[in-house]
């Protein structure tokens, strides 16, 4: 070989090393909502927490931007029964709280929709929620 093939199969060799070491860009389908707790007491201001994990590493995800949430009785049958949800301030990374009003007994279903800093698509997920007495 001469010194020029070395020299490039030694940078060739060195670029796929570095390929090889660098993390892999995870997909959108690898992020999911989590319930903290999934029964709340009935009545008003109840607090839901949600956690947005990385399903592959189990790490908690901070600074999603959340910007669709919907709370209903769908798993009930009652579509139409709609809540409002408030985000509050979250306690840790990750984590993500609304405050809402279950006003009756049974299962809610908690849709969000968020985008996860540096990742192309949308997290969508839909988790029940128990309201009991």
């Amino acid at each position: 070989m001469t010194n020029s093939n070395l020299a490039r199969a030694a940078l060739a060799a060195l670029i796929g090393a570095a390929m090889a070491a660098s993390p892999a860009r995870a997909e959108i389908k690898n992020y999911e909502f989590q319930l903290a707790q999934p029964t709340v007491q009935v009545g008003a201001d109840r607090i839901v927490t949600v956690r947005l994990v990385d399903k592959i590493t189990g790490k908690p995800v901070p600074d999603a931007v959340i910007f669709a949430t919907r709370l209903d009785m769908a798993p009930e049958g009652m579509q139409e029964m709609v809540t409002k949800v408030m985000p509050m301030p979250a306690s840790e990374p990750g984590s993500y709280r609304f405050k809402a009003n279950f006003s009756m007994a049974g299962r809610w279903q908690l849709s969000l929709g968020a985008k996860v800093q540096g990742e192309t698509g949308t997290v969508d997920n839909k988790l029940v929620v128990t309201a009991a007495k």
